[in-house]
């Protein structure tokens, strides 16, 4: 754990898949082709302390939806790349934009899309429920599943390695 930790207090921008880990993967299309998903709310909320404590947060999905943009400006998250199955372009769009090394960066999956990504970044995290050989090339695997608290508890293991955690707990206590 103490290399998880030393990884996580190394990053400065965390990028999150979509379905499967902000949501639980289900997939809700309306008759008129108007698709929903639902999102955590106290996933939400870790991603707010997460941006408030100065790491930055992105998105990189292969749908595109909507909603998904709609979520992640409530969120005040700018970085939103949507409509990429192979996602290694926008990950290298991203890291070369922003300067970051890929020690700096964080990234949340649940299948073998992300593997790509994963692969590069300093901080590969699955969601308890990702694919296994999502979770085989993982440096760390969370206990909640994709859309039920997994990105809260990636929030707070950054934070608390960062050390800001408990700053960012006592504004509530």
């Amino acid at each position: 754990m103490q290399d998880i930790r030393e990884r996580a207090a190394r990053i400065r921008l965390v990028i999150f898949d979509v379905d499967g880990v902000l949501t639980d993967g289900s997939l809700f299309l309306g008759d008129d082709g108007q698709e929903y998903k639902a999102f955590n709310s106290r996933d939400g909320h870790g991603m707010v302390m997460l941006q408030e404590s100065g790491v930055r947060l992105a998105v990189i999905t292969g749908r595109t939806s909507n909603v998904v943009q709609m979520r992640m400006e409530s969120l005040g998250i700018s970085d939103v790349y949507q409509g990429y199955r192979h996602k290694l372009p926008a990950y290298e769009e991203i890291k070369g934009r922003l300067a970051l090394a890929d020690t700096d960066i964080a990234y949340v999956g649940d299948d073998v899309v992300d593997l790509p990504i994963m692969r590069h970044v300093g901080l590969a995290i699955a969601v308890a429920d990702a694919h296994p050989a999502v979770k085989q090339h993982a440096h760390w695997s969370t206990l909640a599943l994709g859309g039920r608290g997994a990105a809260r508890e990636v929030c707070e293991l950054i934070l608390d390695a960062q050390g800001t955690l408990d700053a960012m707990m006592a504004r509530y206590t």
